[in-house]
């Protein structure tokens, strides 16, 4: 089973190289790892080139550029990695023990924050016993699927924010998802550039309203005002 790990990506010039540099050891075993830009006018591009096996361009929004990123791979195996984060180092080996098990069809792995906000453990922590209950995986996880199961529910949903919510809904009726305990390091910058406790207050908002009917535009309008 061949793993594509597709990285969609917007002016992320700050943080690609610390994204990439893990993933080299990967490749060095047969991952195929992708880049899905949407169109950065920094040097995004330029600096991931050589650490990848090739990008793609694609029109804007994570889920439309992670879609392109799933068409372009070839593995039957896929995992979506956020920009500003960090897989395990063995995290090919994991995948595809865990995607080789009967029934597995997809999971997220748990994840920590980084950042100096005393704050920041626990909103990790909270996130992985949520998603753990729920089934639910937050793109900040690392979600990975079959390729086959990906395509069974048509990959992310075209919408500006809460496709991850959404693909895991989807994802669900194929079958639960499996919880790694292993962790990706994703970066706290949203948390401590906006305050950790305005932060939280804003998603657990945006997340009531979306699962009480609220549209995903407008679910994005009032995240990036």
């Amino acid at each position: 089973m061949r793993l594509s790990i597709i990285i969609p990506a917007l002016n992320e010039a700050d943080n690609i190289l610390a994204t990439l540099a893990p993933l080299q050891a990967m490749r060095a075993r047969g991952v195929e790892v992708i880049l899905a830009d949407g169109g950065s006018v920094d040097a995004t591009k330029t600096l991931a080139a050589p650490l990848l096996d090739f990008v793609i361009d694609s029109a804007r929004g994570r889920a439309t550029q992670m879609n392109a990123g799933a068409r372009a791979a070839s593995g039957e195996a896929l995992l979506f990695l956020h920009a500003d984060s960090q897989l395990p180092v063995n995290a090919d080996f994991l995948i595809k023990d865990a995607l080789s098990r009967a029934r597995i069809a997809w999971g997220r792995f748990d994840v920590a924050i980084e950042g100096t906000h005393v704050m920041l453990p626990i909103i990790a922590a909270f996130m992985n016993a949520r998603s753990r209950a729920t089934g639910i995986a937050t793109g900040d996880q690392g979600v990975f699927a079959t390729r086959a199961a990906f395509e069974a529910c048509g990959g992310f949903p075209d919408q500006p924010l809460m496709e991850d919510i959404e693909f895991s809904s989807q994802m669900r009726k194929i079958a639960p998802p499996i919880c790694l305990a292993d962790k990706i390091i994703t970066s706290g910058r949203r948390w401590e550039k906006h305050g950790v406790w305005r932060t939280i207050l804003l998603m657990w908002w945006l997340r009531l309203r979306y699962w009480l009917g609220a549209s995903p535009a407008e679910i994005h309008r009032a995240y990036t005002k």
